[in-house]
């Protein structure tokens, strides 16, 4: 049965990780966490001091994942997305989150203040949103709120009903 790929991406601290854990628990596609992905095969390019964070080897991610993708029924969870292969997802969403809420979320993970700032100006700024119109079709990008727990679950059903039209769409 074929399966389709879907790409959650948003500033830090949108809740791209919860949604992505349920969404695979209630669907029964694949979650890959891009930053645990790196993290265990090392997939990095040095350090980078002022964000206090590695740098992520984009080239050595596409190879690790490139055959999952190809099988299809994946969710790759991270917060860039201009370096995937457009080819790879038939969806993309991008979670939004009022500063306010992604402020205290980012400050109860200990992130510095250069950090904290740059990641609520990103948000102001859609940054991520629009990396995500400019690298894939306009028409697979949608946003999602994802403020407080009602987001989440009203998210996950949105998400599942797609899921179920897209396969119903390409099983022949």
């Amino acid at each position: 049965m074929l399966r389709p790929n879907i790409l959650l991406t948003g500033t830090p601290g949108v809740g791209k990780t919860t949604l992505g854990k349920e969404l695979a628990s209630r669907s029964g596609l694949k979650y890959i966490n891009v930053g645990d992905l790196a993290k265990e095969g090392q997939l990095y390019d040095g350090y980078d001091e002022e964000y206090d964070c590695p740098i992520l080897d984009e080239d050595r991610v596409v190879d690790e994942l490139e055959n999952q993708m190809k099988e299809g029924g994946v969710i790759i969870d991270y917060h860039g997305c201009d370096f995937f292969p457009e080819r790879w997802f038939h969806i993309v969403f991008v979670l939004r989150t009022d500063n306010s809420v992604l402020y205290k979320r980012l400050e109860t993970r200990g992130y510095n203040e250069k950090k904290l700032q740059d990641n609520i100006q990103c948000e102001i700024f859609q940054v991520l949103y629009e990396e995500a119109m400019a690298s894939y079709s306009e028409e697979i990008v949608h946003q999602l709120a994802s403020n407080k727990p009602e987001d989440l679950e009203n998210n996950i059903n949105q998400i599942l009903k797609w899921i179920e039209q897209w396969i119903k769409d390409h099983s022949s």
